[in-house]
């Protein structure tokens, strides 16, 4: 399944010109709140130049990227968690994603209205962190309201829950999210709970055309807040993706060159995405097709089997291992071989980005 990422934000931050630019997928955009009234989702190729160079060395019939799904959520408005702007509707499918990508407006436009009257990305965060904030706290009270009552009865580990849920509802309160919270909740509860605030978060800052290679005050303000909480800050144009959206490859290389910047919005985002979830790429390659798969950082060998197949992991024998710069500098999986350059691992193999790997399992 694809990587799931939410793209928030207040109205008229330019959250669907970006997810348009992004999928394609012709989300509305227009000068007004809520005119995104579904969830749009689009899924994108995450860009990889390795699987091209695999394919043509192991003769691969098609290349597969791994996948990346953006969901486009509609503007959030101060009052969401209470309904305001069809404020609940919205926060419930941002407890479908993965991650949540805040885009937040970082341009000046007289002709597009910002909902607050000023150009502020600092208190424009504040704002949709506030709301997710007072989301996850009305959800918090209810668990505990039903957990207290359940706990009457004496038992030790429903007390237990009691004094996690209110240590959580005292951090939530104080206006910490719960990703910071450092207490402990049964996994089952977690779960169950599924906080927005828990998610975590990348910001987009959005600039004009002409600030996309430096940035701008707006774009640093934005920076810094993710560098005191130890978050991510990408900086992105949606005007830009939208025209290099349109181009041919050739034209959107010189078209980047003349803006002074590597690499789309769209593989920023993306990298970012991958940095934040600590997420890697193995690779696998033979005549039928090139594919490149996404782990978490750390997995073992069975485990990304699984990710191609449920029956690879319970079936898994051994891992044959190449690194992809093996891989290409020896030309191909034979050689490698022949050059000692094949491992063969074990269940306890932990997985590097970039293993070229062919999985040997009983059915």
């Amino acid at each position: 399944m694809a990587l799931s990422v939410g793209l928030v934000g207040l109205p008229n931050v330019g959250k669907s010109t970006l997810f348009n630019a992004l999928s394609r997928a012709g989300a509305e955009a227009a000068n007004f709140p809520f005119c995104t009234i579904e969830p749009n989702v689009g899924v994108v190729p995450v860009p990889d130049a390795r699987l091209d160079r695999l394919a043509e060395l192991a003769g691969s019939a098609k290349v597969v990227p791994a996948a990346m799904r953006f969901v486009d959520i509609a503007g959030l408005v101060e009052g969401a968690s209470r309904g305001e702007g069809l404020g609940n509707q919205f926060l419930a499918h941002i407890r479908e994603v993965d991650a949540v990508c805040h885009v937040v407006r970082c341009f000046d436009d007289p002709d597009v209205i910002h909902v607050r009257g000023a150009v502020d990305p600092v208190a424009d965060i504040a704002v949709v962190e506030t709301e997710l904030l007072l989301k996850d706290l009305e959800t918090v009270e209810k668990r505990l309201d039903r957990s207290r009552r359940a706990a009457k009865g004496g038992d030790r580990a429903l007390r237990d829950e009691v004094e996690a849920l209110e240590a959580l509802r005292t951090h939530l309160d104080g206006g910490a999210p719960a990703r910071s919270f450092p207490g402990e909740l049964e996994p089952g509860v977690r779960r169950e709970l599924s906080l927005l605030t828990e998610k975590p978060v990348l910001y987009a800052a959005n600039v004009a055309e002409a600030d996309l290679a430096r940035g701008n005050a707006a774009s640093a303000a934005v920076a810094a807040l993710a560098a005191e909480r130890g978050d991510v800050a990408v900086l992105v144009s949606a005007r830009v993706e939208a025209e290099l959206s349109e181009l041919d490859e050739t034209e959107r290389t010189e078209y980047l060159a003349e803006l002074g910047v590597e690499g789309s919005g769209l593989e920023r985002l993306i990298a970012a995405a991958y940095r934040l979830l600590g997420l890697i790429t193995f690779l696998t390659a033979g005549p039928t097709e090139a594919r490149a798969w996404t782990i978490p950082d750390g997995s073992t060998a069975p485990r990304a089997a699984g990710t191609i197949h449920s029956d690879f992991e319970r079936g898994f024998i051994r891992a044959e291992v190449i690194g992809y710069e093996d891989y290409v500098a020896l030309g191909g999986e034979a050689a490698a071989r022949d050059a000692g350059r094949l491992r063969v691992e074990g269940r306890e193999y932990v997985m590097h980005d970039g293993d070229v790997v062919h999985f040997r399992f009983n059915v």
